[in-house]
């Protein structure tokens, strides 16, 4: 099983892309609440040069609330990543599948929630 949902742009600029991104995320009820510039910080770090990689971390708060509600600990285990990364050609983005990272836990109401929140990732990535 994958554990992303998986796209890639030919041709794009990062900044498009990344605002095309956080634009179909918000079509499909997900902010992004934490965002990690992990080629500044590698640059920061490590003095090491990288392409392009930027962590958005959403969350669709009604699902989120739902998902709390059923198994408390899930926090530990949210927001939904989505990553976009500079590749030769394009730009790629990579969304977490929900379904694949919920797996450690043996909840099959939470499983179906994980699977509504899948759906809406693809719709988002789709999206953009």
């Amino acid at each position: 099983m994958s554990y992303t949902i998986n796209r890639m742009f030919k041709d794009a600029t990062f900044d498009d892309i990344d605002a095309r991104t956080r634009a179909a995320l918000t079509d499909n009820g997900f902010g992004v609440l934490t965002e990690i510039d992990v080629k500044a910080t590698m640059k920061k770090k490590l003095d090491v040069e990288m392409s392009a990689y930027r962590i958005l971390g959403a969350c669709n708060p009604k699902m989120a609330y739902q998902a709390i509600g059923i198994e408390p600990r899930v926090g530990a285990m949210l927001p939904c990543n989505v990553i976009l990364r500079e590749v030769d050609g394009g730009v790629e983005i990579s969304a977490v599948d929900p379904v694949a990272s919920m797996q450690a836990i043996d909840n099959a109401e939470l499983t179906a929630v994980a699977g509504e929140v899948r759906d809406l990732l693809a719709k988002a990535v789709e999206a953009i």
